[in-house]
């Protein structure tokens, strides 16, 4: 696996640092249990978000096992980066919408186009800034993926606040994220799933049903769910 700096800046301990492989070209290849592998590019320069981390490699290749049924889905990913995870939903027959900042999304749309032979649902991006309004991204979706979005203390409320308007009764969110030791960040993840828990219901992934291949023991993936009012049916 490679790996990255965490978002936001500052002192937190972030992902391995990518492998001398990994930067060769800086174009990322994710092999696929179905045929030939994504080409993702990447930007040696223009933030975080620019390059294939580790949580994201482990939650794409999580979907490539078919727990989680994607045909004709419609799915919405958060913070796509480099679309990586979105892409390869979109590789298994989802339907997906890649969202992320107005920067990132040149990035986006190149991989978007550089992988759509492989795609056998449909695949677009568009711009989406958490905590700001998501009627375009109406009604909800089918799922949710997020890879490694716990990472920034001043982003939890506005996530929260999205997923808590994005998501419907039906929706499951897929939440990979690599466990982080030094710093704020076992604080800011602790606050994280603490304020989740008061909307959401989380089930961890146990480590056995990820990808053979693409697992670690400090990488986690949990599912979310909206929690049914009391009295509902």
């Amino acid at each position: 696996l490679c790996g990255r700096r965490g978002r936001g800046g500052g002192q937190e301990e972030g992902p391995r640092r990518l492998s001398a492989a990994a930067m060769a070209g800086f174009v990322r290849e994710l092999e696929r249990r179905g045929g030939p592998a994504l080409r993702l590019e990447q930007r040696v320069a223009g933030g975080v978000g620019c390059v294939v981390w580790d949580a994201a490699l482990v939650l794409a290749k999580f979907l490539e096992t078919g727990v989680c049924p994607l045909a004709r889905r419609h799915v919405l990913e958060l913070g796509a980066g480099t679309g990586a995870v979105g892409i390869m939903a979109a590789t298994l027959g989802a339907n997906v919408t890649v969202t992320d900042l107005e920067e990132l999304q040149e990035l986006l749309m190149v991989n978007i186009e550089n992988n759509k032979h492989l795609v056998t649902g449909s695949v677009g991006a568009k711009v989406l800034k958490w905590g700001e309004d998501v009627t375009e991204f109406q009604p909800p979706p089918d799922y949710i993926l997020m890879a490694d979005c716990i990472y920034y203390e001043e982003s939890l409320e506005p996530l929260l606040k999205t997923l808590r308007d994005l998501t419907g009764p039906d929706t499951c969110v897929l939440c990979c994220y690599e466990q982080r030791t030094m710093g704020k960040n076992p604080e800011i993840e602790r606050k994280y799933f603490e304020l989740l828990q008061v909307d959401f219901e989380l089930e961890k992934i146990p480590l056995d049903k990820h990808d053979e291949e693409y697992r670690s023991e400090d990488i986690h993936i949990v599912t979310i769910r909206r929690k049914q009012a009391v009295g509902s049916f």
